[in-house]
C-alpha cells in the first residue's frame, strides 16, 4: 500500500480546500492526467494502479491526525469536522488505456471540488512509485544516497550560503515514499536550520517540520469559473483568498496568465496586503527583477516581501538565486524532483490539471511554452484575448 495517510500530500490542498467548503461548495471539475515525458508505457500498470487507488479510498483521518491539523492557526474547526467524516470515492476517478494505443493511459477525475481535490497528489505519488517498483525496483539506492549527500554538503559548505534555506516540495514526483521519508530526514539532518520545512503534510508531522504551501493553478483557474466576469476572476481568486485566511498564507501565484496579466492585477492593494509571489514558470531571474521593481512602483519595499522559486530548482541554481537577490528581498526556495527522484533511472515528468469547472474549460497560459493544457483551444484563443497575452506564450 503506497499512500496510508491521507496526510500524506502537499500543504496546500488542504488550504485550499478550506476555501471550497467555505465558498464554493457546489462547484463541479473535471482533472486530466498527463505524462510529458515520451515513450514511457503505463499500460501494464492501470490494475495496480487501480488497486492502490481503491485502497486510498479506504483510508479516513485518523482521530490523533484531526488533533495535528487542529494546531494549525488557520484551520477552521469546521473544516477539521468535516475532514473527520471525509473519504476519497473512487466513482469519481476513471483509469485507461488512451484510444491510440501508444503506451498512454487516461486518467481522469469528475466530481464535486470539494471531494476530489485531494485527488492529484497521491493519484501522481502511486503512478510513480508503481512505475518505478516495477522498472527498477531492485535499484540500489546508493547511487540516490551518494548525490543527496552532495548537495547537502555544496549547500551547508559553501562559504556565504547558511542564510540560504531550502524546503522539500517532492511529494508528487518522488521515486517512493520511503525515500522521500529517507531524502527529508537526510536533510534536516544535514541541513539544520538551512531547512525550512516540507509541502508534505504526513512528513511534517512525523518529522517535527513546519509545513508549507498556499495555493495552486487550479485555485486560480477555477475562478474563470466561479468568478466574475473573465476579466477579473484572477482578481476574485485573491480576494477570496484573502477574505478566507486574513492575513496568513500570503504568496500569490503569478503565472495562471502570466507575468505581464498579474502584475497588471497585483495593484498597490495586493502588494501591501499579500507577504510575497511564487514563481513557477519562466526566466526566474527575469521574473525576480520584475517583480521587484513593481513593488518599488507601488511604493513598497522589497525587503519586506518573499519571492519563492519552485520551478525545476536543483541546488545550483538555487544558490545562483540567492547570491542574486540576498538582501534585496525575502528568499524561499521549494525543490522538488532534484531531491526525491534523483536516484539513476530519469524521473517522470506527470501532472493532473483542472480543465473544467461548472462544465466551463479552464486553462493555465503560464510564462513557459508547454505547461498549458486544455482540450478546447476556442476557449484558449478567448483567454489570450481577455488577458492580452501574446499566442507565443504557454
Amino acid at each position: 500500500m503506497i499512500i496510508d495517510s491521507l496526510l500524506d500530500t502537499d500543504l496546500y490542498k488542504f488550504s485550499m480546500m478550506q476555501v471550497v467548503l467555505h465558498q464554493y461548495p457546489a462547484a463541479q471539475v473535471e482533472y486530466r492526467f498527463k505524462c510529458r515525458t515520451p515513450g514511457i508505457d503505463l499500460v501494464p500498470y492501470i490494475e495496480e494502479i487501480r488497486a492502490e487507488l481503491k485502497a486510498l479510498c479506504r483510508l479516513r483521518f485518523a482521530p490523533d491526525e484531526l488533533d495535528y491539523l487542529r494546531t494549525w492557526r488557520f484551520i477552521k474547526s469546521d473544516f477539521v469536522d468535516f475532514l473527520g467524516l471525509f473519504q476519497l470515492n473512487e466513482k469519481y476517478v476513471a483509469i485507461a488505456p488512451v484510444a491510440a494505443a501508444n503506451g498512454e493511459i487516461e486518467i481522469r477525475i469528475r466530481g464535486p471540488w470539494l471531494h476530489t481535490i485531494l485527488f492529484e497528489v497521491p493519484l501522481l505519488a502511486i503512478v510513480n512509485e508503481v512505475y518505478f517498483r516495477n522498472t527498477s525496483g531492485g535499484l540500489d539506492l546508493a547511487e540516490g544516497r551518494q548525490r543527496l549527500q552532495a548537495k547537502i554538503a555544496l549547500l551547508r559548505d559553501t562559504p556565504d550560503y547558511a542564510g540560504c534555506r531550502i524546503a522539500d516540495y517532492g511529494t508528487r514526483r518522488r521515486y517512493s515514499r520511503l525515500w522521500q521519508e529517507k531524502v527529508v530526514t537526510a536533510l534536516r539532518e544535514g541541513l539544520g536550520e538551512q531547512l525550512a520545512g516540507t509541502s508534505n503534510v504526513w512528513l511534517a508531522r512525523k518529522l517535527d517540520l513546519t509545513p508549507l504551501g498556499t495555493l495552486a493553478h487550479e485555485y486560480l483557474q477555477a475562478h474563470q469559473a466561479l468568478g466574475p466576469r473573465l476579466r477579473d476572476s484572477q482578481v476574485a481568486a485573491l480576494e477570496a483568498w484573502a477574505k478566507e485566511y486574513r492575513g496568513d498564507l500570503g504568496i500569490a501565484l503569478s503565472d495562471v496568465y502570466g507575468l505581464d496579466a498579474f502584475l497588471r492585477d497585483f495593484d498597490m492593494y495586493f502588494c501591501k496586503l499579500f507577504d510575497g509571489t511564487r514563481h513557477d514558470s519562466g526566466d526566474p531571474f527575469a521574473w525576480g527583477e520584475r517583480v521587484l521593481a513593481h513593488y518599488r512602483e507601488n511604493r513598497v519595499d522589497p525587503r519586506s516581501k518573499v519571492l519563492v522559486f519552485s520551478d525545476g530548482l536543483d541546488i545550483p541554481r538555487v544558490m545562483q538565486l540567492y547570491a542574486h537577490f540576498r538582501s534585496r528581498c525575502q528568499l524561499a526556495f521549494g525543490v522538488g524532483t532534484n531531491l526525491t527522484n534523483d536516484v539513476g533511472p530519469e524521473p517522470l515528468n506527470i501532472v493532473i490539471k483542472m480543465i473544467r469547472c461548472n462544465g466551463q474549460p479552464v486553462a493555465k497560459l503560464s510564462d513557459s511554452p508547454g505547461k498549458n493544457m486544455c482540450e478546447d483551444e476556442a476557449y484558449v484563443a478567448y483567454l489570450r484575448q481577455v488577458f492580452e497575452i501574446p499566442a507565443t506564450q504557454g
